[in-house]
Parts: structure tokens; C-alpha cells; sequence
């Protein structure tokens, strides 16, 4: 464990699970450390489970919830701005990360200020991992293409007017190369490390979420009591049909 790194302790109503909260995401980490000293997570429920996924929690209007409440939208009114650490911290089994609205609302990838889950996720194939890398890949080009869209799009505009088919299919071709270009110099951002590859073969965990969502902390104790939460019965809204509940959280320091 690296040198004075907060630990806290989460007391649910199926055990105990022990989190480090990492000193290299700093506003999560200080955010978690308020909340939790503010008793803001006492009494709130893990409100959607998703076996070989995920366990979440912190929404703030799940407290005492009836069974046919709509939760997942309760907030603070603010988000933290996203920490990425990739590859140091990844979403391997019993990370402990923020959850956030979607990137049409949230291009920015902001946190959530009170919700966050725990990873639990699935081991991997070599072959899926690799067939990830070429989706990864994918992705990045059509941001690029669309990115170089956007930037040339006056000019775009003015050949569509013209009519001018043939300039159009060459600057066409002009952005196809230049995203092709662009891909092979950012082929860091999809490749995974080998180590990483390592831990989602043999520990598991949900890696197409990596560079989306934040990591801040993981489970160092307890990972027992999260893979008993994520093995209960849930509805069709993913809700636990018997409230699983966080009674507290303390900060060991």
C-alpha cells in the first residue's frame, strides 16, 4: 500500500467491506472522505446489483425506499471532475469507482458526487480481450473522423452547395487518411498492457468501462461480503428485493 492513503471501512447489512481510497485521484478520494464523515451514506441502500458486473450504491433518496421507487437518479447536485489513472488503476474486480450520467449529458465524463460502485465483473479470454482492443479501436477512429468532420465543416458545406462531388470524395478520402494516421500514433490508447491482460484473465473484472469512469479506491478486505451482495435476488430494475443496506462508513484515516 503506498504511504498515508485513507482507509475506510463500509458496515452493510451483509458484512464489512474494507476500501483504500487512492491519493492520486484527490478530489474523489476528499469527496468519499466528507460524505462518509457527514453520515451522508448511512442508511442508503446498494439499489442495483448486476451479477458479474457490478454492485452499486449512494444514491441519496434510497434511504427507507419502498420497493416500487424508481431509484438510480438521486444526487447532491454536484459532480467531481473525472480522474483518470489508466492503466495504474483499471476496473478490475473490487475496484472501487464513480458512478455518472451518460456522455450525451456529460461529454466531460464528471462524476457523480454521492454514487459510486464496486466492480465485480467476469475473467476474460485472451480471444475476448483481443476482440475488445479492436472495438476500442474502432471507437477512436470514428471520434477522430467525426472530430475532423466537425473541423473542415464550412468546407464541407460549401462543396455540398457547389455540388462539387468530386472535391467532396477527395477531402474524403483526405479524412480517412488523416484518421488512419491519427489512430496508428494514439494505438497506446487501445492496446491493453500486458499486466492488465494478466489481472482480467485470472481476477476479472469489467475492462470496457476503463478510460469512461473513474477508479478511485479499491477493496482491500471484504470482497467476500461484495460478491454476497452481487448473488442476491434482484427485480427487473436490478434492485435487491430484499434491501441490502449501508449502515455506515467510517474513515480510518
Amino acid at each position: 500500500m503506498e504511504t498515508n492513503e485513507t482507509l475506510v471501512v463500509m458496515d452493510t447489512t451483509l458484512g464489512k467491506i474494507k476500501f483504500k481510497l487512492y491519493n492520486d485521484t484527490p478530489q474523489h478520494r476528499d469527496n468519499f472522505i466528507k460524505l462518509a464523515k457527514a453520515g451522508q451514506y448511512d442508511g442508503l441502500l446498494f439499489h442495483r446489483v448486476i451479477k458479474d458486473f457490478m454492485v452499486q450504491g449512494g444514491d441519496v433518496t434510497s434511504k427507507d425506499a419502498p420497493m416500487n421507487k424508481q431509484l438510480g437518479a438521486g444526487d447532491l447536485g454536484y459532480t467531481v471532475p473525472a480522474e483518470f489513472n489508466y492503466p495504474k488503476y483499471f476496473h478490475k474486480k473490487g475496484a472501487l469507482c464513480a458512478a455518472r450520467t451518460g456522455d450525451e449529458v456529460n461529454p466531460e465524463k464528471a462524476s457523480s458526487a454521492s454514487q459510486f460502485y464496486i466492480v465485480t465483473g467476469k475473467k476474460y479470454s485472451e480471444a475476448e480481450l483481443g476482440q475488445m482492443e479492436k472495438q476500442l479501436e474502432g471507437r477512436l477512429k470514428q471520434a477522430i473522423f467525426n472530430r475532423l468532420q466537425t473541423e473542415n465543416k464550412p468546407k464541407i458545406m460549401e462543396l455540398y452547395r457547389s455540388g462539387n462531388k468530386e472535391e467532396l470524395a477527395v477531402l474524403r478520402d483526405t479524412l480517412i487518411g488523416k484518421t488512419e494516421l491519427e489512430a496508428k500514433k494514439r494505438k497506446g490508447e487501445t492496446k491493453m498492457p500486458a499486466e492488465l491482460r494478466e489481472t482480467y484473465k485470472t481476477i476479472g473484472g469489467v475492462p470496457f468501462l476503463d478510460h469512461q469512469y473513474t477508479v478511485y479506491g479499491e477493496v482491500v478486505e471484504g470482497l467476500d461480503v461484495v460478491d454476497a451482495i452481487q448473488q442476491v435476488k434482484t427485480n427487473k430494475q436490478d434492485r435487491p428485493t430484499e434491501n441490502v443496506v449501508i449502515k455506515s462508513v467510517e474513515v480510518l484515516g
